[in-house]
C-alpha cells in the first residue's frame, strides 16, 4: 500500500471514463448538475457530443439513462449518491432494473466521508437499497487501480449496475499489475486470528490496523470485498472457518450495508459471531472526513481496539 499517494475514487472515475470513451463510441455519460464534482468533466471535455447534462434533474437523468440503454448505448449516469440512489430510487427499480437495462450508475460521495456537506449529502443506506434490487449488480472500489477495473470491466458486461464512489482522497493500495475478477473478493495477508472484511474507503483503514496489530502479535487478514453483489460466498465462508473472529467495516450503515451481507451468509452456511463496524443506525454528522471516520468507529484506531 502506498500511503504516500491517495487519490480519490471520483477522481479515478473520471480518468476512466475518459478512456472508456476512446475504446467504445458507444458509451456516454450523464451528470446532474454536478460534473465538476463527479469528475465527468473528464469525459465531457474529450467528448462533448457524449456528455448530456440533464440540470437538477435526478430522476430525468436516469430515465433518459434508460432510454439511451435501449438504443443500444452505455450510459454511465453520475451524481452523488445520496441523489442518485435516494431521489431517483424509483426510476432506478422501474426504468432500469425492471427491464434489465445496460445503465451503469456511477455515485459519488458516499458515506460520512463527504465530510463537512453534513447528513443531508452523507448517503449511508445505498447499498442496501441497491443490492436488494433484482437485476442490479453493485460495487464498492477501494482505490484508483481498482476503480479503474471495474469501471472498465462493467462497461463489457450487460444490465444495470451501481458503483459507490468517495469523495475523500484514500491510499493507493494496488499496483497498476494486480489481478482482479468481479465476484471475486481480494484477500490481504494469511493471518489466522480474525478476518476483516472491508469495502470502500475503510478497506486502507484495516490495512492499517493490520500492520499495528501485527507489532502486537496479532496476525489478521484483511478481505476487500469490491463486489457487494453477486458477493464472494465462497471466501465469506472459507475465512470463517480458517480464522478465530469476523470483523466487518464499511462507511455505510450496519442494516442491510456490508456486514449485513456477511451476517446472512455466515447464518446459513456457518454460523459465528461477526463483530460489525459501521454507522449504528444514525444519520452523520458535518465535520472532517478523517474525523468522522474516528467518531463513528470506522477506522484503524476502532478496529485495534477491538483486540
Amino acid at each position: 500500500m502506498n500511503l504516500d499517494k491517495k487519490v480519490a475514487t471520483r477522481q479515478s472515475y473520471g480518468e476512466a471514463l475518459k478512456e472508456l470513451g476512446k475504446e467504445n463510441e458507444n458509451i456516454v455519460v450523464l451528470d446532474a448538475d454536478l460534473s465538476t464534482a463527479t469528475k465527468t468533466e473528464l469525459f465531457a471535455k474529450e467528448f462533448p457530443e457524449r456528455f448530456f447534462d440533464l440540470g437538477i434533474s435526478e430522476q430525468d437523468m436516469i430515465g433518459t439513462a434508460a432510454g439511451f440503454a435501449t438504443c443500444g448505448k452505455i450510459p454511465f449516469a453520475s451524481t452523488f449518491a445520496v441523489f442518485a440512489a435516494g431521489r431517483a430510487y424509483d426510476q432506478i427499480r422501474n426504468s432500469v432494473c425492471y427491464p434489465n437495462l445496460n445503465v451503469k450508475i456511477c455515485a459519488t460521495h458516499a458515506g460520512v466521508t463527504v465530510g463537512e456537506d453534513g447528513a443531508s449529502h452523507q448517503m449511508l443506506e445505498d447499498i442496501s437499497m441497491m443490492r436488494t434490487l433484482p437485476n442490479m449488480k453493485v460495487f464498492s472500489p477501494c482505490d484508483d487501480t481498482e476503480t479503474k477495473y471495474i469501471i472498465s470491466e462493467i462497461s463489457k458486461i450487460d444490465g444495470p449496475c451501481y458503483v459507490r464512489l468517495s469523495r475523500l482522497s484514500t491510499p493507493v493500495i494496488y499496483d497498476e499489475n494486480e489481478k482482479f475478477e468481479l465476484g471475486k473478493a481480494k484477500q490481504i495477508g494469511n493471518g489466522e486470528d480474525a478476518t476483516i472484511f472491508a469495502t470502500g474507503v475503510c478497506v486502507a483503514e484495516s490495512l492499517k490496523a493490520k500492520e499495528i496489530l501485527e507489532k502486537k502479535g496479532i496476525n489478521v487478514r484483511v478481505v476487500d470485498i469490491h463486489t457487494l453483489k453477486p458477493i464472494d460466498k465462497e471466501a465469506i465462508v472459507r475465512c470463517a472457518k480458517e480464522t478465530k473472529r469476523i470483523i466487518t467495516v464499511e462507511d455505510h450503515s450496519i442494516i442491510g450495508g456490508l456486514g449485513s451481507s456477511i451476517c446472512e451468509i455466515l447464518a446459513e452456511e456457518y454460523p459465528c459471531k461477526v463483530t460489525r463496524l459501521g454507522i449504528n443506525d444514525s444519520f452523520g454528522k458535518s465535520g472532517d472526513a478523517i474525523q468522522l471516520m474516528n467518531y463513528f468507529r470506522i477506522d484503524a484506531e476502532a478496529i485495534v481496539n477491538l483486540f
